[in-house]
C-alpha cells in the first residue's frame, strides 16, 4: 500500500518508522528482484543504519568491529524548501577515483566539471523561473534538493537514496527544519527526480527507483537499454535515445562516403549499447570497423600508447567516438601530446559541445569535428542568474563553493563551507570576484543544449503537478490557493500525468513523451570550426529529425563545413576505393569486406553501380555494353513497314506494280499494232507478269519475320527471277531465228521454233529452280532467328530469317546468274542485227544493268549488318527489276502512246 500526503502536513516521522523504511525496502525489493541493489546500498549508505541504531559505534560493536568515525559523512548538496520538492542528480566532479570503502580514508574527487554546475544552476534557476510563474502551479511553491552524483554509479546510487529519503543536515534540524523520513520509498518527500548524465549511472538509480514508481526524468541519458519498461517503468527523459542518434550518425557516415571507420568508445551502457547498435548499422550499410578501442575506467599510461599505435597505424580516417569528454580527455591528450592528427573525428552527443576539449593543445587534433547535439536555444534570463551566483558559508553553498574556488583557483576561507580541494591553495578568496571577467563553460549561455533539456525536464514535473493538483490557471479559483492543496498523492500518480504531459514551452517546442518515455527525436549537427580569435566554435550546419520520412531526416549543409585541418574537401576514408561500373569487388583473402581488388565484368555481365560486388548477367538476347555497365535492351530491329526505309522500299515496290500494270493495260490495248505483235505478245505479257512477281516478292522481305515469310521469300524470289529471265532468253533466241529467217533457207528454224516451243523451253527453264525451292523448303527453311551478335554494336537484337542450309541460297542465285549469263551472251550475238527497232539491243542493255546489280549485291550482302542485309536484297531485286523493264518495255510505250506515226510493219522493217 502506497502511503500518501498532503502538501501542508508531512507525515511524522520516528527511529522506529526509519527502520521500518529499511525492512518494506528489502522485502518489496525481494518479490522485484532489487535485493542486491538495496543490499549494495546498505553498505554504500551506512549513514541510514547508524541512525536507525542510534550511532556508528554501536552499529560497529554489534557486527564485533572497532569503529571510528572519520567525521561528517554526509553528501554536499544545494537545496531549497518547498510545498512540492524536486530532486536532482547531477555529475559535478568526474573521473572520481573508484570507491574502495576501506573506511580508513574519505573518498575522493577529483576535476570539478563546469558545464555540469550550469546545468545544475539552470534546474535552480527554472525552478525559481516557476516559482514566479502565476499560471503555472499557481499557489504552489517548488523546492529542490540537488546532489553530485559523480558520474559513478556508486554515488549515484548514495545520492539518490539520499534524495528520497529525505535526509537533512543537522544544521537544518537545529534551525526547526522538519526532519522528514518516511517509512517507504513510496512515500517519499521528494516524488520525482531531475538525473543523471551518464547511462550507467541512470540505469542503477532508475532500476533502483523504478519499483517505487518515482519518476526520474533524465537530460543526458541516451542509451538505447534504458527504453525497457519493465526494468525502467519510471524513467522518462527530454533526450532522444540514442537509437535515433546513431541512425543518424550512419547515416552521416554513409553520406559522406566513408566505410572503414574507427570506433572509440568506453565500457559503460553508452557506448556499449551504442556502439553495438553503430556498428550493426553500419555493416548493413556496407561499412566497416578497421578498429575498435575501449578506454578503460582507470587507464594506465601503457595502454593509453598501446591505443594510440593503433589509431595511427590504422588506414581509416574517420573515428566515431562514444564517451564523455572526462573520458576522452586522458587519451586525447596522449594523441595531441604525439600530435597524431589527421582524422576526421565524429563525435556523439556526450562531448560535440564540451569545452573541456576545445583548448588550445586539442585544436591541431580535433579541429573540424562533426557531430550530432541536441537543438539549442538561448533561455532568457539564464545568463544573468548564473552571474549573480555568489559563495556562502551558509549550509548547502558546498557546490557553488567547491565552482568559486575552482574557477578562480584560490581558496575561500568559510571553514566548512570550503571545498575539500581547498587545502592545496595557497590564493584567498573574496567571494566578490566577478565572473563576468572569466571565461568558462558555465557562463556560455549562447545556445544551451543540455541545459535545455534540464529546463524541459522540471518543466515537465510541473505541468504534471499542475494537473495532478487540479491548478486553476485562469485565477478563478479560491482567493489564496489556486491549486488543491489538500490533495493527498503519490509518486505513482504523479508519474502517470508525467507520461501524459503535451504542453509547447515559451521556444515553440512541443514537450510530451510517447509511449517509451522519449521526446520528439530531433538534433543539430555541429562542426568544430576555429574562428579568427583562435577559438573553437560550435558551428550549426545542418539537422537531423529522426520523426521525418527517411528521405527527410539527415538536412546538412556541405559548403558550411571546415574538415580536419581547414581543409574544404571531404575527407576520404576507405580501406579500397569503390570499384567502378563495369567491374567487381574480389575480396582479399583475411581481411574485412571493405577491402577489396576489382576485377572487370566479363562479357555479357554487368555491374552499373560502384562499389559493386558481383556483376549481373545479362538474360537471354541482352548484352552488356562495352563499358560493361548495362545490358543493352532487348529491342527487335527488323525492316519493318513503319521504317522510314521500310517505306522507301515499300513504296519502290508498289511503283513497280503499277508500272508493270500499266504497261501491261497499254499493250493490251495495242496488241493489235506491229509494235506489240512484232516483239511477240504473249511472251511479252508473261514476262510482265514475272516482273510483277518480282515487285511483289520484295515485299515478303519487309515486316517482322515468321516462319511462312521466311519461307517464302526466298522461292519466291528465286522462282520469279528465274521466270523472267526464261522469258527474256526465249524472246532473244527469237528474235536471233527471227533475222535468220530473213536469209534464204532460214525459214525452217521459225518454224520448229514456234509458240508452242517457245513455251516449253521456259517451262523448262523455270522447273529446275521450283524443283530446287520445293526441296529446299521441304528440307530446310529459313525459320526466324534472334540475331544478337551486332548487339553489342548497335544496342539491338535483328530478327532476320536464319538459313539452315546455305548452300540452297547460293544455288537458288547461282541459277538466276546462270540463265542471266545465258540470256546476256545471246542478246549481246543480236545486237548488230540490221533492223530499225532491234529488241536485242535493249536486252543487253538490260542484262548489263541486271548481272551488275547482282554482282554488286553479293559484297553488299555480305558486309551488311542487320536488318540492312534485308534491304541489300529487296533494292537488288527492285533495281534489276526496274531496269528490266525500263530497258525493255519503255522505247515500246514511248512508240505506242508517243510516236504511233513509227508503230507500222514498214517503219519497223526500215533497215
Amino acid at each position: 500500500m502506497e502511503q500518501q500526503w498532503t502538501l501542508r502536513q508531512a507525515p511524522p516521522q520516528t527511529p522506529s518508522r526509519i527502520c521500518i523504511f529499511w525492512v518494506l525496502t528489502l522485502c518489496q525489493a525481494a518479490n522485484r528482484t532489487h535485493l542486491w541493489v538495496l543490499l549494495s546500498l546498505l553498505v554504500l549508505y551506512p549513514t541510514s543504519l547508524a541512525t536507525a541504531g542510534g550511532s556508528g559505534s554501536r552499529v560497529g560493536a554489534g557486527l564485533g568491529l572497532g569503529c571510528v568515525s572519520l567525521g561528517d559523512s554526509e553528501l554536499p548538496e544545494l537545496q531549497s524548501e518547498g510545498d512540492v520538492v524536486i530532486g536532482g542528480l547531477f555529475p559535478l566532479h568526474y573521473l572520481a577515483l573508484e570507491p574502495e570503502h576501506s573506511y580508513r580514508t574519505k573518498p575522493q574527487h577529483t576535476h570539478f566539471d563546469h558545464r555540469a554546475f550550469r546545468w545544475m544552476m539552470t534546474m535552480v534557476f527554472t525552478v525559481d523561473e516557476i516559482n514566479r510563474n502565476s499560471t503555472l502551479l499557481p499557489g504552489v511553491r517548488l523546492g529542490y534538493r540537488i546532489l553530485d552524483s559523480c558520474d559513478h554509479v556508486h554515488t549515484s546510487l548514495r545520492g539518490a537514496l539520499s534524495v528520497v529519503t529525505g535526509k537533512r543536515t543537522e544544521e537544518h534540524i537545529e534551525k526547526g527544519v522538519e526532519e522528514r523520513m518516511p517509512g517507504c520509498l513510496a512515500g517519499a518527500p521528494v516524488p520525482a527526480v531531475v538525473g543523471l548524465a551518464s547511462s550507467t549511472p541512470t540505469g542503477a538509480v532508475a532500476h533502483t527507483l523504478g519499483p517505487f514508481n518515482i519518476p526520474l526524468v533524465s537530460y543526458f541519458a541516451t542509451c538505447t537499454c534504458l527504453t525497457d519498461k519493465l526494468s525502467y517503468p519510471s524513467f522518462l527523459r527530454t533526450v532522444p535515445s540514442d537509437l535515433f542518434q546513431v541512425r543518424g550518425l550512419v547515416q552521416l557516415v554513409s553520406h559522406f562516403g566513408w566505410r572503414w571507420v574507427g570506433i572509440l568508445g568506453t565500457s559503460d551502457d553508452y557506448s556499449r549499447y551504442g556502439i553495438q547498435a553503430f556498428t550493426q548499422q553500419l555493416k548493413d550499410q556496407g561499412g566497416c570497423l578497421a578498429f575498435h578501442l575501449t578506454i578503460p575506467n582507470s587507464p594506465s599510461p601503457a595502454g593509453l600508447r598501446a591505443m594510440a599505435d593503433t589509431l595511427q597505424s590504422s588506414r581509416a580516417r574517420v573515428v566515431v567516438a562514444f564517451a564523455t569528454e572526462g573520458q576522452l580527455l586522458e587519451f586525447l591528450s596522449e594523441l595531441a601530446a604525439r600530435n597524431i592528427t589527421g582524422f576526421q573525428w565524429v563525435a556523439s552527443e556526450a562531448w560535440v559541445t564540451a569545452s573541456l576539449l576545445t583548448s588550445p593543445q586539442f585544436h591541431p587534433l580535433l579541429q573540424g569535428t562533426l557531430g550530432f547535439s541536441f537543438p539549442g536555444v538561448s533561455i532568457p534570463g539564464l545568463g544573468d542568474f548564473l552571474l549573480k551566483v555568489r559563495p556562502s558559508p551558509t549550509p548547502g553553498s558546498e557546490f557553488i563553493n567547491m565552482f568559486w574556488e575552482e574557477l578562480f583557483g584560490c581558496k575561500l576561507d568559510f571553514g566548512a563551507g570550503s571545498s575539500s580541494k581547498s587545502s592545496g591553495l595557497t590564493a584567498m578568496c573574496t567571494g566578490t570576484e566577478d565572473l563576468r571577467d572569466t571565461e568558462s563553460s558555465y557562463s556560455d549561455v549562447s545556445r544551451v543544449r543540455i541545459s535545455y533539456n534540464v529546463y524541459k525536464a522540471v518543466y515537465a514535473i510541473a505541468h504534471a503537478l499542475h494537473q495532478l493538483l487540479q491548478c486553476d490557471p485562469t485565477g478563478h479559483g479560491q482567493a489564496q490557493e489556486k491549486c488543491n492543496t489538500s490533495t493527498y498523492f503519490t509518486p505513482r500518480q504523479l508519474l502517470h500525468h508525467l507520461k501524459r504531459v503535451n504542453f509547447t514551452n515559451q521556444f515553440g517546442e512541443k514537450v510530451h513523451f510517447d509511449a517509451y518515455g522519449e521526446p520528439v527525436p530531433l538534433y543539430d549537427i555541429i562542426n568544430w570550426q576555429k574562428v579568427s580569435s583562435g577559438d573553437i566554435k560550435f558551428q550549426k550546419v545542418g539537422s537531423y529529425d529522426g520523426s521525418a520520412p527517411l528521405s527527410q531526416q539527415l538536412q546538412i549543409e556541405e559548403s558550411a563545413i571546415v574538415w580536419i585541418g581547414g581543409q574544404s574537401q571531404v575527407p576520404v576514408s576507405l580501406c579500397s576505393a569503390p570499384c567502378p561500373p563495369g567491374s567487381r569487388q574480389a575480396r582479399r583473402p583475411g581481411e574485412p569486406p571493405c577491402c577489396f581488388d576489382c576485377l572487370p565484368c566479363a562479357a555479357g555481365a554487368i555491374s552499373n553501380q560502384t562499389g559493386s560486388v558481383d556483376c549481373t548477367r545479362c538474360p537471354e538476347f541482352y548484352w552488356s555494353d562495352r563499358d560493361r555497365v548495362k545490358c543493352v535492351a532487348g529491342i527487335e530491329d527488323f525492316l519493318s513497314f513503319y521504317d522510314t526505309m521500310g517505306i522507301i522500299l515499300v513504296s519502290l515496290s508498289l511503283l513497280g506494280v503499277v508500272s508493270t500494270t500499266t504497261v501491261t493495260a497499254i499493250f493490251h490495248l495495242f496488241r493489235a499494232t506491229p509494235v506489240v505483235k512484232a516483239n511477240n505478245s504473249e511472251l511479252s505479257f508473261l514476262l510482265l507478269l514475272s516482273l510483277k512477281l518480282c515487285f511483289l516478292c520484295s515485299l515478303l522481305f519487309i515486316g517482322r519475320p515468321s516462319a511462312w515469310s521466311c519461307g517464302l521469300r526466298q522461292a519466291a524470289f528465286g522462282v520469279s527471277f528465274v521466270l523472267c529471265l526464261s522469258c527474256l532468253l526465249v524472246k532473244t533466241i527469237v528474235v536471233l531465228l527471227a533475222f535468220r529467217a530473213t536469209v534464204p533457207g532460214s525459214s525452217a528454224l521459225m518454224k520448229l521454233f514456234g509458240p508452242s516451243q517457245q513455251r516449253t523451253l521456259i517451262l523448262c527453264s523455270t522447273a529446275p529452280q521450283v524443283c530446287l525451292c520445293a526441296g529446299w523448303l521441304s528440307m530446310a527453311p529459313s525459320i526466324p532467328f534472334k540475331n544478337s551478335s551486332y548487339q553489342g554494336l548497335t544496342g539491338m537484337v535483328v530478327l532476320e530469317c536464319k538459313e539452315p542450309w546455305p548452300p540452297g541460297f547460293y544455288l537458288v542465285l547461282g541459277y538466276i546468274g546462270l540463265l542471266a549469263s545465258l540470256c546476256l551472251l545471246l542478246a549481246f550475238l543480236g545486237r548488230k542485227l540490221p533492223d530499225t527497232f532491234n529488241e536485242a539491243k535493249l536486252i543487253t542493255f538490260s542484262m548489263l544493268i541486271f548481272c551488275a546489280v547482282w554482282i554488286s549485291f553479293v559484297p553488299a550482302y555480305v558486309s551488311s549488318p542487320g536488318k540492312y542485309t534485308v534491304a541489300v536484297e529487296i533494292f537488288a531485286i527492285l533495281a534489276s527489276s526496274f531496269g528490266l523493264l525500263l530497258c525493255i518495255f519503255a522505247p515500246k510505250c514511248y512508240i505506242i502512246l508517243l510516236r504511233p506515226e513509227r508503230n507500222t510493219k514498214k517503219t519497223l522493217r526500215k533497215g
